[in-house]
């Protein structure tokens, strides 16, 4: 299950700072545009893979489910994780590039219980390896609501499911920046990240947490 097609439209400097990446122009609530448009596209996904999951598609347990959705929704969890681990807001379209060789490796299906485990995941995965300065995981643990130990597990995990692939050619950035400005612009996109298929799908699985719900244990 690849992802779809794209031809990213034309991309100026300026756009960087559209989306807030640099020099950035805040939203109404005084936060980078990116954070509020990469929290659309991922509810989206959700969305869609929710409605399209049937008897045929087959549930797949994994680290990253939780019992229960939390009760954050996906935008709120982002603005929580950029509010408390000042990230650089580049770290936010890194992560989504990294959410999406990690579907395309694993075939994972995006869905409510999932979506925030795979959000500080790759976040945090993110600002490891592009910022300047990071906390360590205890700190993204509590800032994402689960154990340390979880999040080292959960760490782990999407590095092997990424293949440890952490680096992000000029290039590619700017495909899923365009794919950003296009939400931004119409709210129409052609999304990096898959819909689920019929082959894989998922449901629930693993630990405690403030803010993520308990898991299954495995």
């Amino acid at each position: 299950m690849g992802a779809l097609s794209f031809e990213p439209t034309i991309f100026c400097p300026l756009d960087y700072v559209t989306l807030g990446l640099k020099d950035p122009i805040e939203d109404y609530l005084g936060k980078p545009r990116i954070l509020s448009l990469l929290s659309v596209i991922l509810d989206k996904t959700v969305d869609e893979n929710e409605m399209l999951v049937t008897s045929e598609a087959k549930d797949v347990i994994t680290v990253f489910h939780g019992t229960r959705a939390p009760s954050l929704s996906i935008q709120q969890y982002i603005d929580r994780i950029f509010r408390y681990s000042n990230c650089s807001p580049s770290c936010f379209v890194i992560a989504h590039i990294y959410l999406d060789r990690f579907i395309q490796r694993t075939n994972l299906c995006l869905n409510s219980l999932n979506i925030h485990r795979l959000l500080i995941t790759s976040v945090m995965v993110a600002a490891k390896f592009i910022d300047d300065a990071f906390f360590n995981n205890a700190y993204y643990a509590r800032v994402g609501g689960v154990s340390t130990r979880e999040l080292n597990k959960l760490e782990m995990k999407f590095l092997f499911g990424v293949d440890f692939q952490l680096h992000v050619t000029v290039q590619t950035f700017k495909k899923y920046c365009s794919i950003l400005k296009q939400e931004a612009s119409c709210g129409l996109i052609e999304r990096s990240i898959p819909i689920c298929g019929t082959e894989d799908s998922c449901t629930s699985s693993n630990d405690d947490g403030a803010l993520c719900s308990g898991s299954v244990s495995r």
